[in-house]
């Protein structure tokens, strides 16, 4: 007869075997900002050193045409994190301003969006973000963090609620409309002599000038001064700040350590969730300048300081992927490297030389509409056990996937609103050979910019371009004039008939095809036509802005655009703040990290 101690144990054993086999995976997804398609080893770089990276890629599945659903920063993240086209969030620009600028802005992804943490938070998952965010913070006024990472999903938060740009550290430039500080700063220092000249000839009794004109002209000096003072002179104190969760810990960053403190805090948040279904998003701050100097890789690669950059990100990745393992996790994680969108070619100077990304074959970069290189991006899967080492998937696939994918693996089968992404589990696991995605549609702002099409049983894919971002100096790769390419008025060029390239014979978009050239010449003019108006359909009349075809709205509600010059532009009462505004500065207690 067997003993009840041995019943208990017994018991208790196939308890546990139980919620071994029913618990949920765990998520570790990890995003470098700008990182070039071209800088990856596996993908076909033999210069820069990315073993780790590499070896992500050979022990799981590497997606070849992985695609961002824009080519620059709040956009692209935003679309990632719903599952939708960022323009369905208001987050598409209309305008020179494509992402947001400022902290104390007012715009950001809306209250009413879902994103994939806050579903999996309500599933049950210990959610945290660790990194940039770049999708806002206040609505109306300091404090009530409506656009914060802790309102959408993640119960867990650290790292930049802006981003890393050059403005954070003093001697590498300004990054947010140099130009209109430029102007502001001549304007005030205008006034500023005008005003002492006048005072000069007044006294000296050379010309009769009113005292009223002399005030008038001092309160309006002093107006210009804050004008262009407040919001940009000290724009490394509003920008570049760290938060853990709600509370601002450090203003102005430290630049130098945050590689080191962003890595540690998603280590230690891995090592604190292993009891329990977890998602971590690591949201690195490299490879986007101003470029680290970390003493350990600064000079170590064949690149310059980019590559050493580079070699740090791999390094991290590599830290990240011992965690995991170490810890017995990794026949039950998930874990995903990309990036937001290709790199920017334009970046560059005399001194340092390369400072943005390389694209590889593929033709263009950030912020470059629809052309290639700056929405082609990697995409690794790796989760032993249950996906296959070493499958590469050549089909569309994209970031915008990521969204249903994880809802399906935690069992989330609850009601939810329009999506643009696709379940990515029977391509990764090989029980599918074709992507759901006939069509993906590609966005400048709210500019539809190109249609991809890839036919049933056809290994084409064919891109339509509609316009074009127009390259300056004439004859260059990129807008170097402007830093950015920009996708407005007469900064495109519209083409009547579209440009039509079949990726699949020509991914460097190099040789337009034409009726003489494309037997489907006609076919595929019209059945994007009818795919683009489809499309149109499933969208609110506010988010196609300019556009006439349809009124037709399937969403619930109307969105409110993100990203007008109301909502961009700096506001003191929005700015977060470590002590008492405008007096904001404190450092981080590093001791016990």
């Amino acid at each position: 007869m067997w003993s009840p101690v041995l019943v208990h144990v017994l018991f208790y054993l196939v308890l546990a075997a139980g919620d071994e086999v029913d618990r949920k995976p765990n998520f570790v997804l990890m995003m470098v900002d700008d990182l070039g398609i071209g800088d990856i080893g596996c993908y076909g770089n033999d210069t820069i050193r990315t073993p780790n990276i590499d070896r992500l890629a050979s022990e799981g599945v590497k997606l070849t045409q992985h695609i961002a659903a824009a080519p620059l920063c709040t956009p692209s993240r935003a679309a990632f994190m719903t599952g939708r086209y960022a323009l369905r969030s208001g987050l598409g620009s209309t305008g020179r301003v494509q992402v947001l600028l400022f902290l104390g802005g007012s715009g950001g992804l809306p209250p009413s969006e879902t994103t994939f943490a806050k579903r999996l938070q309500q599933q049950g998952y210990t959610t945290g973000l660790v990194g940039k965010w770049h999708l806002g913070v206040n609505c109306e006024q300091r404090g009530d963090h409506c656009h914060h990472p802790n309102q959408h999903g993640f119960s867990y938060f650290y790292g930049l609620p802006f981003t890393l740009f050059n403005d954070c550290v003093p001697g590498e430039g300004n990054d947010v409309l140099a130009d209109l500080q430029h102007a502001l700063r001549s304007l005030t220092m205008f006034l500023g002599v005008g005003l002492f000249t006048l005072v000069c000839v007044r006294m000296c009794g050379h010309l009769e000038v009113s005292l009223w004109i002399l005030v008038a002209l001092f309160f309006v000096s002093i107006l210009a001064t804050s004008v262009w003072y407040m919001p940009f002179k000290l724009l490394r104190t509003w920008n570049c700040i760290l938060m853990r969760d709600q509370e601002v810990i450090e203003q102005p960053m430290t630049v130098e350590t945050l590689p080191q403190r962003l890595l540690g805090e998603a280590q230690n948040f891995i090592k604190r969730s292993v009891d329990h279904p977890f998602l971590l998003f690591f949201s690195l701050a490299h490879v986007h300048t101003p470029l680290f100097k970390t003493p350990a890789f600064a000079g170590k690669s064949r690149h310059g300081r980019y590559g050493d950059n580079l070699e740090e990100v791999d390094w991290m990745i590599g830290k990240i992927t011992e965690t995991v393992d170490s810890l017995g996790l990794a026949n039950n994680t998930l874990m995903y490297f990309t990036s937001d969108h290709g790199g920017h070619l334009e970046d560059a100077d005399s001194i340092t030389g390369q400072k943005g990304g390389w694209n590889g074959i593929y033709k263009g970069g950030k912020a470059m509409g629809a052309w290639e290189g700056g929405i082609r991006v990697p995409g690794i899967f790796r989760w032993p056990g249950r996906l296959d080492a070493g499958r590469v998937v050549d089909e569309p696939t994209s970031l915008m996937d990521l969204y249903p994918t994880l809802k399906y693996l935690a069992k989330d089968t609850k009601p939810d609103r329009q999506s643009d992404g696709y379940n990515l589990m029977p391509l990764l696991e090989g029980k599918a050979e074709r992507s759901e995605h006939k069509f993906l549609f590609h966005y400048c702002g709210v500019n539809l910019n190109a249609v991809r099409w890839h036919p049933a049983g056809s290994d084409s894919v064919f891109k339509v371009h509609f316009f074009t971002p127009n390259f300056s100096p004439p004859g260059a790769g990129g807008c170097y004039d402007t830093k950015v390419c920009l996708c407005h008025g007469d900064h495109v060029t519209h083409h009547n008939p579209p440009l039509l390239y079949d990726l699949f014979h020509d991914p460097s978009e190099s040789s337009p095809l034409t009726p003489d050239t494309e037997p489907r010449y006609a076919e595929i003019l019209e059945q994007t036509a009818k795919a683009v108006e489809k499309h149109r359909n499933t969208l609110t009349h506010q988010q196609v802005s300019g556009d006439t075809h349809s009124e037709s709205n399937s969403e619930a509600h109307s969105v409110q655009n993100q990203m007008t010059w109301e909502k961009i532009l700096w506001r003191p009462w929005l700015q977060p703040c470590c002590g008492t505004f405008p007096f904001c500065g404190c450092k981080e207690d590093t001791q016990n990290i």
